[in-house]
């Protein structure tokens, strides 16, 4: 998806309740760089426009009356990489989060907790960002975080010599999350953050956070 620097985000919206979608779709309206390119108010309707063409921006709900938001994420996923997915749900237990970040949604809003213009979580994304309700992040950063060490206590290396803060830091660059976003979750510094990956590439022998993710992945260690 080439899009030019001057040219306007294009947003296309999933969502079946009428008043949240014109809510959405008015706040897009609202700002001269984004530009609302589709409202769909129906999974197979969206399944239908999206198979013609995607937008910078896919805004999709995950409770549709006619099938699962799941299903519109994976279909977009799969057929436009450029295109960013932020969920917008009411759901925000782990068995609606988890799966839909893993079907390439690249941010996660719940409906009761927005407490800004959700352009700005557009602009966030499209920027490579992952905008996250708080409570999700949370959520995110306890599924991330390794099992306590029930052992006799010391030392929590990795047989690759990576201490479990570095795997956590490792798991979350590997979800996409940013360097500043990583530091926020973690409750440290962004120079600690890059003080820890520092140590990653030397202990994994790379030379780029790419690099690390693939040879992290590759020894099982994500």
């Amino acid at each position: 998806m080439n899009r030019s620097p001057t040219m306007p985000l294009s947003v296309a919206i999933v969502e079946d309740e009428d008043d949240t979608r014109a809510w959405l779709a008015a706040s897009v309206v609202a700002h001269t760089e984004l530009h609302l390119a589709a409202e769909y108010a129906s999974g197979r309707e969206a399944l239908a426009g999206l198979a013609q063409a995607a937008p910078d921006v896919l805004l999709v709900d995950l409770g549709l009356q006619d099938m699962s938001g799941l299903e519109v994420i994976r279909f977009v996923a799969a057929r436009y990489s450029d295109c960013n997915i932020l969920v917008v749900s009411i759901f925000g237990d782990e068995e609606h989060v988890l799966p839909a970040l893993e079907a390439g949604a690249r941010g996660f809003l719940l409906k009761g907790a927005l407490t800004r213009d959700i352009t700005l979580d557009i602009r966030e994304l499209s920027n490579g960002g992952s905008p996250l309700s708080p409570i999700i992040a949370r959520q995110v950063l306890k599924r991330l975080r390794p099992a306590p060490d029930t052992g006799a206590g010391v030392a929590s290396d990795t047989s690759d010599g990576l201490t479990s803060r570095e795997v956590e830091i490792l798991r979350m660059i590997a979800r996409g999350f940013s360097y500043a976003e990583t530091a926020e979750l973690l409750g440290i510094s962004v120079q600690t953050v890059h003080t820890h990956l520092k140590r990653i590439y030397r202990k994994l022998a790379v030379h780029s956070k790419t690099e690390a993710v693939f040879e992290a992945d590759q020894r099982n260690l994500l």
